[in-house]
């Protein structure tokens, strides 16, 4: 099924295609130029903050230089995805009240400073290796951008790239990311933007992923992660299954997790201080089942 529904990555995977940042090294300039413009007066996210980041720092906390609180050959990934060189961003656009990762996936300040070099280093090895992408995460990469293309450039070896994203970058974003990218493996979380602001502090979900999602599927190949969460089958997790079988098509490669637990934050909050329960999430299945999603990471 795999070899069907992911021709082209498949065909980068076995070394037949080069990946799409090797193809065009000058891309890679004006795409950093671009960035470093954009930097003066940040919106790489859509919180668009409009700050120097040159000068001070924005909702991430993030500033010039790449922070990484973790790296590693991944084996949790999906399976076309494994094993996945992955790069762990501490800093992240939205503050999930829930998040696995955190504090470290939300603190700068927690990660450890690495150059571009060491990063490209540090990719060039994993993928001798063995390891069959580097895989940019957090956190999220999207206040890493201007980082993560200058790591590129330097980069030697013939290894695709994974946008590993909670999708709730800016249009800008969007279009930088365009012929670089070859995998974007992304989160869609709410279906509400009420129930976004109130868990993740953030502001125009919604619509922010749904024109993300349209946009990467055009540009790559798309691998999509619903989380479900509890109490949130009906106002979320259903609608987007919904939308995705609307807009991305009953192929659109779709991995729907169970493993939410509560952490961090979100003992605030009783509704969603517990574990997901068997039947909530087999009612979720039984929705993808109903509304016919054909190509489920399994």
């Amino acid at each position: 099924m795999i070899e069907k529904t992911y021709p082209n990555y498949i065909k980068i995977l076995q070394g037949k295609q080069l990946p799409r940042f090797q193809t065009n090294k000058k891309l890679l300039d004006n795409k950093i130029k671009h960035v470093e413009q954009i930097l003066k007066n940040c919106e790489l996210c859509e919180r668009k903050c409009y700050i120097d980041r040159n000068e001070k720092l924005g909702v991430c906390r993030v500033g010039l230089k790449f922070n990484i609180f973790g790296a590693h050959t991944h084996w949790g990934e999906e399976s076309e995805l494994i094993p996945s060189a992955t790069l762990f961003m501490a800093g992240c656009t939205m503050r999930c009240q829930y998040c696995q990762n955190a504090p470290e996936s939300v603190s700068p300040e927690l990660g450890e400073e690495w150059s571009e070099k060491e990063a490209a280093a540090w990719i060039d090895k994993k993928y001798n290796e063995g390891s069959r992408n580097v895989n940019f995460v957090g956190g999220d990469p999207t206040s890493y951008l201007y980082n993560i293309l200058k790591c590129l450039k330097l980069v030697k070896s013939n290894i695709p790239v994974v946008w590993n994203s909670n999708s709730y970058y800016s249009d800008k974003t969007a279009e930088i990311l365009k012929g670089i990218v070859d995998v974007y493996l992304l989160d869609f979380r709410y279906f509400s933007d009420d129930c976004s602001k109130k868990y993740s502090l953030t502001n125009n979900y919604v619509d922010a992923v749904k024109r993300n999602f349209v946009t990467a599927s055009k540009d790559a190949e798309l691998l999509v992660r619903v989380l479900v969460m509890p109490s949130h089958i009906n106002c979320c997790a259903k609608p987007i299954l919904k939308w995705i079988k609307n807009n991305l098509g009953e192929m659109a490669r779709v991995n729907i997790m169970e493993q939410y637990y509560p952490t961090y934050k979100i003992n605030r909050f009783s509704e969603m201080n517990r574990r997901l329960t068997n039947n909530e999430y087999n009612d979720v299945i039984g929705y993808v089942n109903k509304i016919g999603l054909k190509n489920l990471v399994r």
